[in-house]
């Protein structure tokens, strides 16, 4: 059962049922005018949590995980339609959220200890003893008429993480082949006869005699060095692109079909 003492804590705690499935967010808290106990939580449920649903706090336990209320996630969501912003239940409202859950009104089902009248934070239910209430088919609080009521989806968006992306930079090992032209020296024997010319250099020696005559040969090698150097700048950037999502939801609508004799369907 909850306490005044816990009001506090129940504002925005996940509600979950008697199976630990999550139902939703918790909202407002309505006590009993006649008890001042805390009878009624809106929750909040549907697609992005637009819905809100009565739940009695009957047999409800809070703990740090959050509110368990002894109801079932389909039972909550199928409640009757009631206006939280009016900040207030009146008697035919909560009739039909008492039928819906199949409960007994406070009146017969609370204990005679009295745990004061709650926190100026919560609203009370608005139940005035004594006063007659009306069904579906017109009774005396009601008029004449009756209100056919629908459920409208309330699509939007919301922004969530969806992934993430990140530069790495390693280091790779390529080979890479490149032609370089060298030049070397080879030798090359030359005889040319005796002339005029060089015949003062051929007799200059010797007449018969052993030489040697040494040529150093020269070549070129290739000669690789390495060096880094800046080439490209990389960052990472981002982009927003649209695209249509589908949703598909299911809405209850309420119908009113007249029977009798002599009834004419006329819309105004």
């Amino acid at each position: 059962m909850i306490t005044t003492e816990q009001l506090h804590n129940l504002s925005g705690a996940t509600v979950y049922g008697p199976d630990q499935e999550k139902i939703g967010r918790a909202g407002q808290v309505y006590l009993d005018d006649d008890t001042g106990r805390p009878e009624w939580l809106t929750v909040n449920t549907g697609l992005f949590g637009t819905n809100e649903s009565f739940v009695p706090l009957r047999s409800a336990e809070l703990t740090d995980d959050g509110l368990t209320v002894a109801y079932h996630k389909d039972l909550v969501k199928d409640a009757p339609n009631v206006d939280p912003d009016n900040g207030h239940l009146d008697r035919d409202e909560e009739q039909r959220l008492f039928q819906h859950y199949g409960l007994e009104t406070t009146s017969a089902a609370v204990e005679s200890d009295d745990l004061g009248t709650g926190e100026e934070s919560v609203v009370g239910t608005g139940r005035d003893s004594g006063q007659t209430v009306g069904t579906d088919t017109s009774g005396p609080a009601t008029d004449d008429a009756m209100t056919r009521s629908e459920e409208q989806l309330n699509v939007g968006t919301e922004t969530r993480e969806a992934g993430r992306a990140r530069l790495r930079k390693y280091v790779v090992t390529e080979e890479q082949n490149v032609t370089v032209p060298v030049t070397r020296e080879e030798v090359k024997v030359e005889r040319e006869p005796i002339t005029d010319t060089n015949r003062d250099a051929a007799l200059s020696g010797p007449d018969i005699s052993e030489e040697e005559h040494e040529v150093v040969l020269h070549e070129e090698q290739p000669v690789v060095e390495k060096e880094a150097v800046p080439v490209e700048r990389v960052r990472l950037d981002t982009e927003q692109v649209t695209e249509e999502h589908n949703v598909t939801e299911e809405i209850r609508k309420e119908q009113i079909d007249a029977d009798g004799d002599g009834i004419s369907d006329r819309r105004r």
